[in-house]
Protein backbone atom coordinates (compact mmCIF):
# COMPACT_ATOMS: atom_id res chain seq x y z
CA UNK A 1 0.00 0.00 0.00
CA UNK A 2 1.12 3.20 -1.35
CA UNK A 3 2.28 5.83 2.15
CA UNK A 4 0.52 9.37 2.55
CA UNK A 5 1.95 12.48 1.00
CA UNK A 6 1.99 15.85 0.22
CA UNK A 7 1.91 18.67 -2.14
CA UNK A 8 2.86 22.08 -0.17
CA UNK A 9 3.22 25.13 -2.43
CA UNK A 10 5.10 28.45 -1.69
CA UNK A 11 2.36 29.87 -0.51
CA UNK A 12 1.97 27.43 2.04
CA UNK A 13 -1.59 25.75 0.79
CA UNK A 14 -1.14 22.19 1.64
CA UNK A 15 -2.81 19.56 0.14
CA UNK A 16 -2.89 16.07 0.95
CA UNK A 17 -2.57 12.61 -0.89
CA UNK A 18 -1.10 9.06 -1.85
CA UNK A 19 2.38 8.62 -2.86
CA UNK A 20 2.50 7.43 -6.48
CA UNK A 21 5.74 7.16 -8.67
CA UNK A 22 8.95 7.01 -7.51
CA UNK A 23 10.37 7.15 -3.90
CA UNK A 24 11.89 11.02 -4.52
CA UNK A 25 11.08 14.13 -3.37
CA UNK A 26 10.07 16.77 -6.22
CA UNK A 27 9.57 20.68 -6.65
CA UNK A 28 8.74 22.41 -9.43
CA UNK A 29 6.43 24.76 -10.83
CA UNK A 30 2.34 23.67 -9.66
CA UNK A 31 0.63 24.07 -13.00
CA UNK A 32 -2.43 22.59 -14.27
CA UNK A 33 -3.72 21.25 -17.59
CA UNK A 34 -7.16 20.93 -18.81
CA UNK A 35 -7.27 17.79 -20.91
CA UNK A 36 -8.58 14.75 -21.07
CA UNK A 37 -6.57 12.65 -23.12
CA UNK A 38 -2.94 12.33 -23.35
CA UNK A 39 -1.64 12.44 -19.91
CA UNK A 40 1.66 10.58 -21.78
CA UNK A 41 2.16 13.26 -24.32
CA UNK A 42 2.07 15.90 -21.51
CA UNK A 43 4.36 13.84 -19.31
CA UNK A 44 7.16 13.92 -22.27
CA UNK A 45 6.37 16.88 -23.76
CA UNK A 46 9.65 18.92 -23.20
CA UNK A 47 8.10 22.21 -22.92
CA UNK A 48 6.81 21.01 -18.96
CA UNK A 49 10.24 21.11 -18.12
CA UNK A 50 10.68 22.01 -14.51
CA UNK A 51 7.14 21.98 -13.73
CA UNK A 52 4.37 19.83 -11.17
CA UNK A 53 2.05 19.26 -13.31
CA UNK A 54 -1.81 19.03 -12.26
CA UNK A 55 -4.28 17.18 -14.74
CA UNK A 56 -7.94 18.14 -14.03
CA UNK A 57 -9.64 15.19 -15.77
CA UNK A 58 -10.80 12.84 -12.06
CA UNK A 59 -9.29 9.86 -13.16
CA UNK A 60 -6.14 8.88 -15.24
CA UNK A 61 -3.87 6.01 -15.80
CA UNK A 62 -6.71 4.23 -17.57
CA UNK A 63 -5.04 3.56 -21.13
CA UNK A 64 -1.57 2.78 -19.27
CA UNK A 65 1.36 4.13 -21.41
CA UNK A 66 3.32 2.84 -24.38
CA UNK A 67 6.41 3.25 -26.32
CA UNK A 68 4.60 4.62 -29.78
CA UNK A 69 2.91 7.27 -27.59
CA UNK A 70 5.88 9.63 -26.22
CA UNK A 71 6.68 13.05 -27.57
CA UNK A 72 10.40 12.62 -26.77
CA UNK A 73 12.85 10.47 -25.52
CA UNK A 74 11.83 10.52 -22.06
CA UNK A 75 9.88 12.23 -19.44
CA UNK A 76 10.79 15.84 -18.74
CA UNK A 77 7.68 16.75 -15.58
CA UNK A 78 9.12 17.33 -12.56
CA UNK A 79 6.11 15.67 -10.96
CA UNK A 80 2.65 15.15 -11.35
CA UNK A 81 -0.61 14.95 -9.59
CA UNK A 82 -3.78 13.06 -10.22
CA UNK A 83 -7.27 13.01 -8.23
CA UNK A 84 -7.78 8.85 -8.73
CA UNK A 85 -5.25 6.74 -10.43
CA UNK A 86 -6.74 3.97 -11.94
CA UNK A 87 -6.40 1.18 -10.40
CA UNK A 88 -6.83 -0.63 -13.99
CA UNK A 89 -4.91 -0.62 -17.28
CA UNK A 90 -7.20 -1.23 -20.18
CA UNK A 91 -5.90 -0.74 -23.84
CA UNK A 92 -4.56 -3.44 -26.23
CA UNK A 93 -1.66 -1.01 -26.76
CA UNK A 94 -0.37 -0.32 -22.93
CA UNK A 95 2.97 -1.51 -22.27
CA UNK A 96 2.57 -0.51 -18.55
CA UNK A 97 0.68 1.04 -16.11
CA UNK A 98 1.41 5.18 -15.50
CA UNK A 99 2.68 3.94 -11.94
CA UNK A 100 5.39 1.69 -12.96
CA UNK A 101 6.20 4.30 -15.56
CA UNK A 102 6.77 7.15 -13.47
CA UNK A 103 8.93 4.78 -10.88
CA UNK A 104 11.17 3.92 -13.81
CA UNK A 105 11.71 7.31 -14.86
CA UNK A 106 12.43 8.24 -11.65
CA UNK A 107 9.25 10.41 -11.24
CA UNK A 108 7.45 11.72 -8.16
CA UNK A 109 3.53 11.75 -8.22
CA UNK A 110 1.14 11.87 -6.02
CA UNK A 111 -3.30 10.89 -6.56
CA UNK A 112 -6.02 11.42 -4.13
CA UNK A 113 -5.63 15.12 -4.61
CA UNK A 114 -8.37 17.35 -4.52
CA UNK A 115 -7.25 18.51 -8.12
CA UNK A 116 -10.28 20.56 -8.34
CA UNK A 117 -9.49 22.84 -5.45
CA UNK A 118 -6.03 22.99 -6.53
CA UNK A 119 -6.81 23.73 -10.03
CA UNK A 120 -9.01 26.80 -8.28
CA UNK A 121 -6.33 28.15 -5.90
CA UNK A 122 -3.42 28.20 -9.22
CA UNK A 123 -6.19 30.16 -11.11
CA UNK A 124 -6.74 32.51 -7.87
CA UNK A 125 -3.42 32.28 -6.71
CA UNK A 126 -1.30 32.14 -9.70
CA UNK A 127 1.24 29.46 -11.02
CA UNK A 128 3.62 28.90 -8.00
CA UNK A 129 6.62 26.67 -6.80
CA UNK A 130 5.34 23.69 -5.11
CA UNK A 131 7.30 20.19 -3.17
CA UNK A 132 5.63 16.79 -3.45
CA UNK A 133 7.29 14.48 -1.13
CA UNK A 134 6.41 12.44 1.91
CA UNK A 135 8.40 14.69 4.58
CA UNK A 136 6.61 16.90 6.92
CA UNK A 137 4.86 20.17 6.24
CA UNK A 138 7.55 22.63 7.09
CA UNK A 139 10.39 20.74 5.09
CA UNK A 140 8.28 20.22 2.32
CA UNK A 141 7.72 24.06 2.77
CA UNK A 142 10.54 25.10 2.79
CA UNK A 143 11.90 23.12 -0.26
CA UNK A 144 9.06 25.18 -2.30
CA UNK A 145 10.36 28.48 -1.27
CA UNK A 146 13.68 27.68 -2.15
CA UNK A 147 12.93 26.56 -5.98
CA UNK A 148 13.86 29.49 -8.45
CA UNK A 149 11.05 30.87 -10.29
CA UNK A 150 10.43 30.12 -14.31
CA UNK A 151 10.79 33.70 -14.44
CA UNK A 152 14.77 34.48 -16.21
CA UNK A 153 15.17 30.49 -16.57
CA UNK A 154 16.66 29.19 -20.14
CA UNK A 155 15.75 25.45 -19.81
CA UNK A 156 15.65 25.08 -23.47
CA UNK A 157 19.58 24.39 -23.73
CA UNK A 158 18.76 21.82 -21.04
CA UNK A 159 15.76 19.67 -23.13
CA UNK A 160 17.70 20.57 -26.51
CA UNK A 161 19.51 17.64 -28.74
CA UNK A 162 22.89 17.93 -28.04
CA UNK A 163 23.87 16.70 -31.68
CA UNK A 164 22.70 17.10 -35.22
CA UNK A 165 20.33 14.15 -36.90
CA UNK A 166 17.79 13.75 -39.80
CA UNK A 167 14.34 12.88 -39.27
CA UNK A 168 12.13 10.87 -41.68
CA UNK A 169 8.65 9.64 -40.10
CA UNK A 170 5.52 10.92 -40.37
CA UNK A 171 2.58 10.69 -38.95
CA UNK A 172 0.41 9.01 -41.47
CA UNK A 173 -2.19 10.69 -40.42
CA UNK A 174 -3.01 13.63 -42.86
CA UNK A 175 -0.91 14.46 -46.08
CA UNK A 176 -3.16 17.02 -47.78
CA UNK A 177 -1.60 17.25 -51.14
CA UNK A 178 0.48 13.91 -51.09
CA UNK A 179 3.77 15.75 -51.74
CA UNK A 180 6.83 13.84 -52.70
CA UNK A 181 8.82 13.28 -49.39
CA UNK A 182 12.17 15.02 -49.34
CA UNK A 183 12.47 17.53 -52.04
CA UNK A 184 12.42 20.79 -49.40
CA UNK A 185 15.05 20.86 -46.48
CA UNK A 186 14.14 22.08 -43.27
CA UNK A 187 16.01 22.98 -40.61
CA UNK A 188 14.47 22.56 -37.24
CA UNK A 189 16.02 24.12 -34.12
CA UNK A 190 15.42 22.66 -31.36
CA UNK A 191 14.59 23.90 -28.06
CA UNK A 192 12.82 21.15 -26.72
CA UNK A 193 11.10 20.03 -30.24
CA UNK A 194 7.56 17.34 -29.80
CA UNK A 195 8.50 14.45 -31.70
CA UNK A 196 4.88 14.42 -33.78
CA UNK A 197 6.04 18.27 -34.82
CA UNK A 198 9.05 16.88 -36.88
CA UNK A 199 6.32 14.20 -38.37
CA UNK A 200 3.92 17.30 -39.37
CA UNK A 201 7.04 18.13 -41.29
CA UNK A 202 7.48 15.15 -42.86
CA UNK A 203 3.86 14.72 -43.82
CA UNK A 204 4.04 17.75 -46.06
CA UNK A 205 7.00 17.01 -47.81
CA UNK A 206 10.05 18.43 -45.76
CA UNK A 207 13.28 16.38 -45.43
CA UNK A 208 13.63 17.71 -41.37
CA UNK A 209 17.30 18.07 -39.93
CA UNK A 210 17.16 18.69 -36.71
CA UNK A 211 19.83 21.09 -34.77
CA UNK A 212 20.83 22.02 -31.32
CA UNK A 213 19.04 24.97 -29.75
CA UNK A 214 22.62 26.67 -29.52
CA UNK A 215 23.22 26.42 -33.60
CA UNK A 216 24.22 29.32 -34.78
CA UNK A 217 22.79 30.96 -38.05
CA UNK A 218 25.85 30.31 -40.21
CA UNK A 219 25.53 26.87 -38.81
CA UNK A 220 22.04 26.68 -40.22
CA UNK A 221 22.61 28.20 -43.27
CA UNK A 222 25.64 25.95 -43.77
CA UNK A 223 23.14 23.42 -43.90
CA UNK A 224 21.21 24.87 -46.57
CA UNK A 225 17.76 24.53 -45.84
CA UNK A 226 15.18 25.53 -47.83
CA UNK A 227 13.16 26.50 -44.78
CA UNK A 228 13.63 26.96 -40.51
CA UNK A 229 11.60 25.70 -38.15
CA UNK A 230 11.66 27.21 -34.92
CA UNK A 231 10.46 24.53 -32.06
CA UNK A 232 8.43 24.74 -28.85
CA UNK A 233 10.55 24.24 -25.45
CA UNK A 234 9.98 25.16 -22.03
CA UNK A 235 11.24 28.35 -19.70
CA UNK A 236 11.45 31.92 -19.90
CA UNK A 237 11.92 33.21 -23.62
CA UNK A 238 13.79 36.29 -23.05
CA UNK A 239 15.93 34.11 -20.94
CA UNK A 240 17.38 32.43 -24.16
CA UNK A 241 18.93 35.64 -25.44
CA UNK A 242 21.35 33.50 -28.17
CA UNK A 243 18.36 31.99 -29.91
CA UNK A 244 16.92 35.79 -30.55
CA UNK A 245 20.44 36.96 -31.58
CA UNK A 246 20.33 33.68 -34.63
CA UNK A 247 16.95 34.02 -34.97
CA UNK A 248 17.05 38.11 -35.87
CA UNK A 249 20.22 37.02 -38.19
CA UNK A 250 18.64 34.36 -40.42
CA UNK A 251 15.17 36.61 -40.46
CA UNK A 252 14.81 37.22 -44.16
CA UNK A 253 16.86 34.50 -45.46
CA UNK A 254 14.83 31.51 -45.33
CA UNK A 255 10.92 31.42 -44.39
CA UNK A 256 10.59 30.48 -41.15
CA UNK A 257 7.94 29.08 -38.64
CA UNK A 258 7.39 29.47 -35.28
CA UNK A 259 5.68 27.36 -32.92
CA UNK A 260 5.18 27.87 -28.89
CA UNK A 261 8.08 28.92 -27.66
CA UNK A 262 10.13 29.45 -30.98
CA UNK A 263 6.69 32.04 -31.57
CA UNK A 264 8.02 34.34 -28.54
CA UNK A 265 11.46 33.92 -29.49
CA UNK A 266 10.22 35.28 -33.28
CA UNK A 267 8.59 38.09 -31.54
CA UNK A 268 11.71 39.22 -29.29
CA UNK A 269 13.66 38.86 -32.44
CA UNK A 270 11.65 41.32 -34.15
CA UNK A 271 11.56 43.62 -30.87
CA UNK A 272 8.39 42.96 -29.04
CA UNK A 273 8.36 41.63 -25.70
CA UNK A 274 6.84 39.11 -23.72
CA UNK A 275 5.22 38.48 -19.87
CA UNK A 276 4.68 35.67 -17.36
CA UNK A 277 0.94 34.82 -17.41
CA UNK A 278 -0.82 34.49 -13.86
CA UNK A 279 -1.29 30.73 -14.69
CA UNK A 280 -0.87 29.82 -17.87
CA UNK A 281 -2.61 28.56 -21.21
CA UNK A 282 -2.55 24.68 -21.04
CA UNK A 283 -5.20 21.93 -22.27
CA UNK A 284 -6.79 20.37 -25.46
CA UNK A 285 -9.60 22.88 -25.53
CA UNK A 286 -8.24 26.36 -26.09
CA UNK A 287 -10.03 28.56 -28.75
CA UNK A 288 -8.07 30.91 -31.13
CA UNK A 289 -9.11 33.22 -33.51
CA UNK A 290 -7.41 33.96 -36.45
CA UNK A 291 -7.77 37.48 -37.43
CA UNK A 292 -7.72 38.03 -41.43
CA UNK A 293 -10.36 35.34 -41.62
CA UNK A 294 -12.22 34.99 -38.21
CA UNK A 295 -12.04 31.36 -38.48
CA UNK A 296 -12.20 30.01 -34.89
CA UNK A 297 -10.15 27.33 -34.10
CA UNK A 298 -9.74 24.79 -31.29
CA UNK A 299 -6.16 24.45 -30.12
CA UNK A 300 -3.75 22.29 -27.65
CA UNK A 301 -1.60 24.79 -25.54
CA UNK A 302 1.14 24.91 -23.12
CA UNK A 303 2.68 27.47 -21.95
CA UNK A 304 3.39 30.32 -19.16
CA UNK A 305 4.79 33.08 -20.99
CA UNK A 306 2.60 35.11 -23.83
CA UNK A 307 3.93 37.91 -26.76
CA UNK A 308 2.37 41.18 -25.29
CA UNK A 309 -0.05 42.46 -27.97
CA UNK A 310 1.02 46.15 -27.69
CA UNK A 311 4.38 45.52 -28.31
CA UNK A 312 3.94 44.25 -31.94
CA UNK A 313 2.82 47.19 -33.15
CA UNK A 314 4.87 48.61 -35.75
CA UNK A 315 7.04 45.57 -35.38
CA UNK A 316 4.71 42.55 -36.38
CA UNK A 317 1.17 41.54 -37.04
CA UNK A 318 -1.16 39.84 -34.60
CA UNK A 319 -2.35 37.49 -36.46
CA UNK A 320 -4.83 34.75 -33.84
CA UNK A 321 -5.59 36.17 -30.62
CA UNK A 322 -7.34 33.71 -27.70
CA UNK A 323 -10.81 33.90 -26.97
CA UNK A 324 -11.17 33.55 -23.80
CA UNK A 325 -8.54 36.39 -22.39
CA UNK A 326 -7.55 38.15 -25.67
CA UNK A 327 -3.80 37.10 -25.48
CA UNK A 328 -1.68 36.78 -28.70
CA UNK A 329 -1.79 33.59 -30.25
CA UNK A 330 0.18 34.17 -33.38
CA UNK A 331 2.41 36.56 -35.38
CA UNK A 332 3.18 37.48 -39.34
CA UNK A 333 6.30 39.72 -39.70
CA UNK A 334 5.80 40.82 -43.14
CA UNK A 335 9.18 42.18 -44.31
CA UNK A 336 10.93 38.49 -44.28
CA UNK A 337 7.78 36.24 -44.23
CA UNK A 338 8.09 34.43 -40.76
CA UNK A 339 4.79 33.91 -39.15
CA UNK A 340 4.36 31.79 -35.87
CA UNK A 341 1.89 30.67 -33.51
CA UNK A 342 1.57 30.30 -29.83
CA UNK A 343 -0.75 26.91 -29.60
CA UNK A 344 0.46 23.47 -30.63
CA UNK A 345 -1.13 22.58 -34.52
CA UNK A 346 0.38 19.31 -35.02
CA UNK A 347 -1.75 18.49 -31.35
CA UNK A 348 -0.81 14.84 -30.45
CA UNK A 349 -3.80 13.31 -29.19
CA UNK A 350 -5.94 16.49 -30.81
CA UNK A 351 -7.34 18.17 -31.45
CA UNK A 352 -6.16 18.59 -35.17
CA UNK A 353 -7.82 22.03 -36.74
CA UNK A 354 -5.07 24.06 -36.87
CA UNK A 355 -3.04 21.28 -38.88
CA UNK A 356 -3.04 22.73 -42.40
CA UNK A 357 -0.11 25.64 -40.93
CA UNK A 358 2.56 23.01 -41.65
CA UNK A 359 0.97 23.11 -45.27
CA UNK A 360 1.05 26.82 -45.19
CA UNK A 361 4.60 27.07 -44.46
CA UNK A 362 5.77 24.17 -47.07
CA UNK A 363 3.46 26.32 -49.54
CA UNK A 364 6.09 29.97 -48.45
CA UNK A 365 8.91 27.40 -48.70
CA UNK A 366 7.73 25.86 -52.28
CA UNK A 367 7.20 30.16 -53.14
CA UNK A 368 10.27 31.04 -52.23
CA UNK A 369 12.82 28.25 -54.26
Amino acid sequence: MKEPAKLVLADGRVFEGVAMGADVTTVGEVVFTTGMTGYQEVITDPSYAGQVVTMTAPQIGNTGVNDEDDETHRPFVAGFIVHELSSVVSNWRAQSSLDQYLVRHGIRGISGVDTRALTRHIRDKGAQQGAIGTEDTKTLHDRALASPSMSGLNLADGVSTDKVYSWTEGSGRWNPRARPSGDRHVVAIDYGVKLNILRSLVDVGARVTVVPSKTTAAEVLALKPDGVFLSNGPGDPAAVAHAIGTIRELLGKKPMFGICLGHQLLALAVGASTYKLKFGHRGLNQPVKELASGKIEITTQNHGFAVDVESTKGKAVTSHIHLNDGTCQGIEHRESGAFSVQYHPEASAGPHDAAHLFERFIERVDAAL
